[in-house]
């Protein structure tokens, strides 16, 4: 009998060290509390992509949105020309196709915008966050009103463009680096959708059709030579001039 009880002793001993060891060993930190370290990965991941495009922090960036594909794309200058890094699914953008006109209209802006430095908040309630320059000059100039109209993570959107965070999280340092390296801004170009002559075609009965044909000739220059279109506000209207390079400040 008291051999018994020894031996069931003994197998329960071995049984909870074992269960102690792949505790320790075997199971992912994540799962006995430790804090996963998914910035730093996010940063290894980054850091792979930039090489594998052969890329550098600090390189020029330039952004377009399109809203109707939920897509923004990340293009970045490659010895002296634009190549497109990578493309970031948008998780939530609010409103419908069509401009921004007022405060609190939930509407999500569409034209021509740029991020300077001081329109980076690291401390985001939104994880991370980069103000679009809502209302620039074509906005005031039609008495658009509006606040606080960022790209941003945390996936919730009013009025913004919200990402995933560990999309924010290759987005946003790359606009840092590169306003940190001499960029005065990183232009914004966000579209109601691609502006082919299919997608013009589909949506030829909507309201916002003259808006449109004024974004369209941006997108088609750069499309056709891959150099940033010189835009300007005249008469209240987005002109796109047929000399390309210099983004203007709007």
């Amino acid at each position: 009998m008291g051999n018994a009880v020894f031996k069931m002793l003994f197998l329960m001993l071995a049984a909870t060290a074992a269960t102690a060891f792949w505790v320790a060993v075997g199971t992912p930190l994540a799962m006995v509390g430790a804090k996963p370290t998914v910035l730093e990965s996010d940063k290894l991941s980054l850091n792979m992509h930039l090489a594998k495009h052969e890329m550098q922090r600090g390189a020029p960036v330039f952004i377009r949105i399109f809203k109707e594909e939920s897509v923004l794309e990340v293009w970045m200058k490659r010895q002296g020309e634009w190549v497109k890094f990578r493309e970031f699914e948008i998780c939530k953008w609010s409103g419908a196709l069509g401009p921004k006109l007022r405060e609190g209209d939930g509407q999500a802006p569409e034209g021509f915008y740029q991020v300077s430095l001081g329109a980076l908040n690291p401390n985001s309630s939104y994880h991370l966050s980069f103000n679009l320059g809502y209302p620039n000059r074509f906005d005031q100039a039609n008495g658009r009103t509006g606040s606080f109209l960022m790209v941003h993570g945390n996936c919730v959107s009013a009025g913004c463009y919200a990402m995933t965070d560990r999309g924010i999280d290759m987005i946003y340092p790359l606009v840092e680096a590169a306003l940190n390296h001499g960029q005065r801004h990183v232009p914004v170009h966000i579209f109601p959708f691609r502006m082919s002559d299919e997608n013009m075609a589909r949506h030829a009965g909507s309201k916002w059709l003259g808006f449109w044909n004024d974004l369209r000739p941006a997108y088609t220059a750069f499309e056709s030579s891959k150099r940033l279109p010189v835009v300007e506000v005249e008469q209240r209207r987005y002109v796109v001039r047929e000399r390309l390079g210099r983004f203007t400040g709007l």
